[in-house]
């Protein structure tokens, strides 16, 4: 496993010099090149997917401490998310894995791809899933701060006809971001400037990662 994790640090580089100004979608391009570069498929960055991660971020309603033990009923994709979105019903499809990371500070994409969803063989076992065919993720704060999270979700769709958004966008979401939408996001941060974070930080930093 130490050869997998030194891929993950060696692409951050990479992923990161070509940001796109929305963190979601840097975090499934950092997920992607990780697993080109062990020669599997690249994912398919589906919009309605993406906007399913930043739903299911929602029903957490800001409580990071429950992200531990607790997560949203597999009923609430299609009675709750995919409403929220504007999904077609009749489009969703088999959730095949989930990551999830929530910390009381924001970092960029590629730092909480590798230090937050990836962390034990169980999300590696996640991420290199061969059965997965599409992603999609959301990122965002609580009420525009603190605590900040990080969900990617996995599916076996086909990416032409699963969670099919009506026109091709989602109802409006906010706070936050989530990815397939070729556009920039900033409402993860609340109006405020992603980057490293300082020593207090760090000091004061409580973080969670969880593979689901």
């Amino acid at each position: 496993m130490e050869l997998v994790f030194f891929v993950a640090s060696l692409l951050l580089s990479t992923v990161s010099g070509g940001t796109t100004g929305n963190p979601a979608d840097e975090l499934v391009a950092a997920l992607n090149a990780n697993r080109t570069a062990l020669k599997l498929a690249s994912l398919h960055d589906n919009p309605g997917l993406g906007c399913m991660a930043l739903q299911y971020i929602k029903a957490y309603q800001g409580r990071c401490d429950e992200a531990n033990d607790k997560k949203p009923a597999d009923a609430d994709f299609a009675q709750t998310f995919a409403p929220n979105c504007g999904v077609e019903p009749s489009s969703l499809a088999q959730v095949t894995g989930r990551l999830l990371g929530c910390q009381s500070s924001y970092v960029h994409a590629t730092e909480a791809f590798s230090n937050l969803l990836i962390h034990n063989n169980k999300s590696l076992a996640i991420l290199y899933n061969k059965n997965h065919t599409e992603v999609g993720a959301g990122v965002s704060g609580t009420d525009g701060g603190a605590p900040y999270f990080w969900c990617v979700l996995f599916s076996n769709g086909a990416s032409s006809s699963s969670f099919v958004l009506p026109g091709g966008v989602a109802s409006k979401q906010r706070p936050g971001c989530y990815s397939g939408t070729n556009e920039t996001c900033s409402g993860a941060m609340g109006g405020r400037l992603g980057g490293g974070v300082g020593i207090l930080g760090l000091l004061l930093m409580v973080g969670f990662g969880f593979a689901l």
